[in-house]
């Protein structure tokens, strides 16, 4: 078991499972976790969709109440970690504070990939990953007529859909030929650009934004690459991010798309680790090294570096999974699909509810499923047993999936 303090930068899904984990199994040395918002450690899924969308308060994010923090004795700290001592095992704060450590947990995450273009600063420009871009958006939409969405990725569709639903014009550029090109199967693709397009948004692919036109401090518009013109009051950017490595890489230690970690989660120092969106992992399951932006990743590297800090010292070898609530479709995919070379789909589009299932010859790499959660808890119980069904199994709706689970 670690001796001496465990300090944690960073207060995202990730830092406060470690907190909760290191206490639930029994750690009693002092748990310090270093938060630089001005909230709460909180949950971020619902910041692109429900929460912009509802009337409920932060409150209503939070993962537990202060009084959870007094009680377990996790030390809440408002403050930036600006360097680490790795000699003197110690970490500064921006305030002048020093904390020791007897282990240093990174959770850092990422950060906003910002947009490089004139008038990308203006007051109408808006990214959204923490609580403050939501309420920010919240706070202006209803005075909002025409959005542009600059990227159709995840967080970019899910923005589109409840700026929709809210009542604004939606324009979403993608230089990509397809939404969601990094992440799902040309299938999954299609259905949501018919869906989103269904709803009254505008999809425009293979062009970029080549300028954001405004008059006396205010957005007008948004010029394309290829010579087009769409009005705008509003522009909200998602794309991508880039994982806050920068404290790591000062300290010394080795970073690359992360901060290189190996399949226990730690660095080329013993006692500092890195978890959730800012680590590259290695994983022997998929070969290689990871770096996975997901709720689900952050959430199992916490809990399996509480267990090796508390005695229980095993390698991270959890199934990926993630979603995506996009107007009335639920996304939601198990395992990771990159390299499938043959996709089988299991319902029907037209009914609003199926399922790709994504091989690399005959071996299952992942599922991806559209308003169908069975297929997804039978994807991740598959995975977990490391089983597999054959392509024509599959694609055939009388077989039944949960008899190979026995």
């Amino acid at each position: 078991m670690t001796g001496g303090p465990v300090i944690i930068v960073g207060a995202g899904h990730g830092g406060y499972q470690v907190a909760a984990s290191l206490r639930q199994a029994g750690f009693s040395d002092r748990v310090c976790l270093i938060n630089d918002e001005a909230h709460l450690p909180y949950q971020r899924p619902p910041l692109s969709k429900g929460y912009i969308k509802g009337s409920a308060g932060p409150e209503s994010l939070m993962f537990r109440p202060e009084k959870f923090y007094q009680d377990q004795k996790i030390e809440l700290i408002s403050g930036r970690a600006v360097s680490i001592e790795r000699a003197g095992h110690k970490v500064l704060l921006a305030s002048g504070e020093t904390l020791p450590y007897g282990h240093l947990v990174l959770a850092t995450g990422a950060r906003n990939r910002l947009l490089d273009l004139p008038n990308a600063n203006l007051p109408d420009v808006k990214y959204l990953r923490i609580l403050d871009d939501s309420e920010s958006l919240r706070h202006i939409m209803p005075s909002k007529k025409r959005a542009v969405i600059i990227g159709a990725g995840f967080i970019g569709l899910e923005f589109a859909s409840t700026a929709r639903i809210k009542g604004l014009e939606v324009d979403v550029l993608e230089l990509a030929p397809r939404v969601m090109a990094r992440a799902v199967t040309a299938e999954v693709s299609e259905y949501f650009q018919a869906r989103h397009r269904e709803a009254g948004i505008r999809i425009h692919l293979g062009v970029q934004a080549t300028s954001i036109e405004a008059e006396g401090g205010r957005v007008t518009g948004v010029s394309l690459s290829d010579g087009r013109h769409l009005p705008a009051d509003l522009v909200v950017v998602g794309v991508g991010v880039l994982p806050n490595i920068e404290l790591a890489a000062e300290a010394g230690l080795p970073v690359a798309a992360g901060i290189v970690v190996d399949e226990y989660l730690s660095t080329a120092d013993p006692d500092i680790s890195a978890i959730g969106d800012c680590a590259l992992f290695a994983s022997p399951r998929f070969g290689g090294s990871l770096r996975l932006e997901s709720v689900q990743n952050a959430t199992d590297h916490a809990r399996c570096l509480a267990a090796r800090l508390t005695g229980d010292k095993k390698p991270y070898d959890s199934h990926p999974w993630f979603w995506s609530d996009q107007g009335d479709d639920k996304l939601q995919i198990a395992g990771l699909t990159t390299g499938y070379d043959r996709v089988v789909l299991r319902g029907d589009p037209a009914k609003k509810a199926f399922s790709a299932f994504c091989y690399h010859g005959d071996r299952l790499l992942g599922i991806e499923s559209i308003n169908r959660a069975g297929d997804h808890m039978f994807g991740r119980r598959l995975q977990a047993m490391d089983r597999s069904i054959t392509p024509e199994q599959a694609a055939d709706e009388s077989f039944d999936l949960k008899s190979t689970l026995a």
